[in-house]
């Protein structure tokens, strides 16, 4: 009897931190569950990927580099500036007000982009 007793002990509490964690989940803020929307744009073949981007203000945009040369990302307002990326390395901005936001490589200047941000 005393068997059956902890183990019904023991299936209770299992059952009720089931029923809180999920409670928690599923009452949690959007913006914890989810975190700010993010987009990536792929430097290779000395080229940005995709050349024109649309975003909402607040998405984080996030430039990888995977070529072989370093690569910079530079708007033309000086809106944002990297350090020279070399391969594999990110570098990333989030916009916090709408516009249109046209960048360069400031090594390879033919290397051009634009983020438009609703």
């Amino acid at each position: 009897m005393r068997n059956k007793m902890k183990n019904s002990s023991w299936i209770l509490c299992v059952a009720a931190s089931t029923v809180l964690s999920l409670t928690a989940l599923l009452t949690a803020p959007k913006s914890m569950a989810e975190g700010p929307p993010t987009v990536n744009v792929k430097i290779d073949n000395f080229s940005f990927t995709p050349p024109t981007l649309t975003v909402k203000v607040g998405t984080q945009i996030t430039w990888i580099n995977a070529d072989d040369s370093p690569h910079t990302v530079v708007s033309d307002t000086q809106e944002f500036k990297s350090k020279p990326l070399d391969t594999d390395e990110k570098f990333t901005f989030t916009p916090s007000k709408p516009g249109t936001y046209s960048y360069f490589c400031s090594i390879h200047p033919k290397m051009t982009g634009k983020v438009v941000v609703e």
